[in-house]
């Protein structure tokens, strides 16, 4: 299932992608009318909203797209559910940017650890994922315990 965001959504794309799904955010683009982008492009993809405008522009014009209603990010999760959307931990894309992630080689790793300031050798503790566009490494810490937490809150 690939999917599109409206710049209301930003938070939510970034947990479409830890989840996996193939999301772009109208906000990553540099666009004039972001409404006509999002009507007239991207047709391979659902159009997720939280403007009642757009979504019936969007349904008059037979794309497919789907109204979220909450303004809170668990509760919009929810909402995804009625279309098949399940949301579980893969980190297989690029929470920033959307890219695929890879393993990283020992030195893409390095690099990044210093770039970042990370003293330890986090590559010794946990599995790693890298964005080869963003530089970016990926690991299970704490904030991965968090997410977790937090989905798990989902289903209650």
């Amino acid at each position: 299932m690939k999917l599109i965001c409206d710049r209301m959504l930003g938070k939510l794309a970034v947990w479409l992608r830890i989840a996996g799904y193939d999301t772009l955010y109208i906000g990553d683009f540099e666009c004039e009318d972001e409404d006509s982008e999002l009507l007239k492009n991207f047709l391979d993809r659902i159009l997720l909203t939280k403007d009642r405008e757009l979504y019936q522009k969007a349904i008059k014009n037979k794309r497919a797209a789907f109204l979220i209603v909450s303004n809170d990010v668990a509760e919009q999760m929810k909402e995804l559910k009625k279309i098949g959307v399940s949301f579980q931990l893969l980190m297989d894309r690029c929470s920033v940017c959307n890219s695929l992630l890879r393993k990283p080689s020992r030195e893409e790793a390095l690099e990044v650890m210093v770039k970042e300031g990370i003293c330890e050798d986090i590559s010794q503790k946990y599995e790693l994922w890298y964005c080869e566009k963003c530089k970016k490494l990926y690991w299970m810490g704490s904030h991965w315990k968090n997410m977790v937490e937090f989905l798990k809150k989902l289903d209650q």
